[in-house]
């Protein structure tokens, strides 16, 4: 089945080339020209979404922020003319999979697109590792992506979910942002350390009371302590 793609930009001459270059890669493209019309479709029925930061109204910084706090958690990669690390490190804040600076080139989106959708299917392989990690009240379900807590699901996005599990199906052991962002941004090479740092704050933030489940040592990186738990 062909993934679904949404293109949100208010330049309809580049969501135009996106659509048309996608469409050759036999996705099925819509677009939405502001982030206003954007939220009023059904964006779980997409697999990924192509963002712009800036447009008119609310930006796509702010859409995003909204639709996590909603629980969407559909892919986002961003398009932006703005490229500092600040402003990468706030994409992934709000809950991005991926940044893309423009001007840019097709072949970069296409090879982007790839590479988050592969991602997720991988996501979606079921293997032979343990399907679930329970402690008590604390539970991270690897087959359905979820993690509850006092039977409350968690809204984590894709990137955290991943980066949560790397860390619990490894307790015994203190990961360096180094080692993390080989085994999850492989195709992603300008992350730095500080992109591992911020997904840490936003999960920790989400787990509440267990956000020390998570901890770390200055110099070394960080591990998965079920003592906290």
């Amino acid at each position: 089945m062909s993934k679904h793609i949404l293109i949100v930009d208010d330049d309809t001459s580049i969501a135009e080339i996106l659509e048309y270059n996608l469409k050759s890669e036999d996705y099925k493209v819509e677009i939405a020209t502001s982030a206003e019309e954007a939220l009023e479709k059904k964006l779980d029925n997409f697999h990924l979404i192509l963002l712009d930061v800036m447009m008119g109204g609310m930006s796509g910084f702010k859409m995003a922020e909204k639709i996590r706090k909603e629980g969407i958690l559909t892919p986002i990669i961003f398009l932006t003319a703005k490229d500092t690390e600040n402003d990468m490190l706030t994409g992934f804040s709000v809950g991005g999979d991926d940044y893309i600076a423009k001007p840019f080139s097709i072949k970069e989106v296409i090879a982007r697109v790839r590479a988050v959708l592969k991602r997720t299917e991988k996501d979606n392989e079921i293997d032979n590792e343990p399907n679930k990690l329970v402690y008590d009240n604390f539970v991270i379900d690897f087959n359905m992506k979820e993690i509850s807590i006092d039977d409350e699901k968690i809204p984590l996005t894709k990137t955290e979910f991943e980066l949560l599990s790397l860390l619990a199906k490894h307790p015994d052991k203190m990961l360096s942002r180094e080692n993390i962002i080989n085994q999850l941004w492989t195709d992603t090479p300008y992350v730095t350390e500080r992109t591992v740092d911020v997904h840490i704050t936003r999960i920790r933030k989400k787990l509440g009371k267990y956000a020390s489940v998570i901890s770390n040592k200055i110099g070394y990186g960080y591990r998965f302590d079920i003592n906290e738990l």
